[in-house]
This record gives C-alpha cells, structure tokens and sequence, in this order.
C-alpha cells in the first residue's frame, strides 16, 4: 500500500466547494456537528430548536463575535471561546488541540450537538472541526474537507490551511514511516 502523503495547499483548494448552491447561517456537516456564521450563533431560538448544547465560537473576543458565556446564561448551552483572527498569519494550531476536545466532550454528551462558528462560517470554525476530524475521528486532513464539504462550502485562509497539513503530516505520515 502507498504510504500517505499530505497533498499540496493547490490540491487541498479544490476538494473546498463542492456544495451545490450557497452557504446558509448553519449546516450539519457531522451528526451533531454544526458550521455555522455569527448569526446562527447569536440566535438563541434557533439553537434551542435544534438543541444545541455546546457553542464553540472561533471568532471570541470584543472586536469579534463578542457572546461569551454569559451571553448563553440564560440557556443549556456549554460555551468555548478561541480568539482567532482570520489571517493568514495568525497561528490557529495552538488551539487545535482544546477545540478538538471540547467537540468530542460534545460528541461523547447523550444528546450533545455543537455548533463551531466564527463570523462568517468559512475559515476558522472549518478548520477547527477539520482538526477535529483529524484528531479525534483518524481522518486524513483529505478525508475531512471531503466529508464537511459535502453538506457545507468551507474555506480556510492559507495560513491555516498549512498549519492543517502541518498537523495532517504530524498524524498521518510519521505512523506511515514506521
């Protein structure tokens, strides 16, 4: 069997939008795992209607998607906050690792669902649950963006998409080697 090998940024781009027609507030892109946009996020009745259970925001902070823990008080919803800006630049990979956990906290609660949202549902909520898929369900960082591109257009900036190979390369290929 071929060992297997992380792809190049140029060939990950094109597994990306694959979803017919455009991208809505929130879609299920895993059972139980949602993708979603500021605005699913600061729509307490809809989250409620989908019982919703956990809120990870990838947008935290003042100048971002300020909700907060407090802004859910009122409800059942377990919240995480990442301040992650949606550049290139920043370095999202520190915080592959906890988001990855909260989601499987998520995942592992009967009747838990999680929506992951940053502002506009594309860049960093996606590659959180990508880090997710990678981490804690075995994918291939091409496995994921195939299965959460089928129910949603995603697209991490450039920046984290290299960090996603970087952490594709740490899981996959090493174990590969031997």
């Amino acid at each position: 069997m071929p060992r297997y090998e992380t792809p190049p940024a140029s060939e990950l781009q094109r597994l990306l939008w694959v979803k017919a027609g455009t991208s809505g507030h929130m879609d299920e892109v895993r059972p139980g795992i949602y993708i979603g946009d500021m605005y699913a996020a600061k729509d307490k009745h809809l989250l409620q209607s989908l019982n919703i259970t956990y809120v990870l925001n990838a947008a935290h902070g003042k100048f971002s998607v300020n909700t907060g823990a407090s802004y859910y008080r009122d409800t059942n919803i377990s919240y995480h906050g990442v301040e992650a800006f949606d550049m290139p630049s920043f370095d999202l990979s520190p915080f592959f690792y906890s988001a990855a956990k909260f989601i499987k906290t998520a995942m592992s609660t009967p009747g838990g669902k999680v929506l992951v949202h940053c502002a506009m549902g594309l860049s960093r909520s996606s590659s959180l649950v990508l880090a997710y898929l990678m981490i804690h369900e075995g994918m291939t960082l091409v496995e994921a963006i195939k299965a959460v591109s089928q129910h949603r257009n995603i697209c991490p900036n450039s920046g984290f998409m290299e960090q996603l190979r970087e952490l594709d390369t740490t899981l996959h290929c090493q174990s590969a080697a031997f």
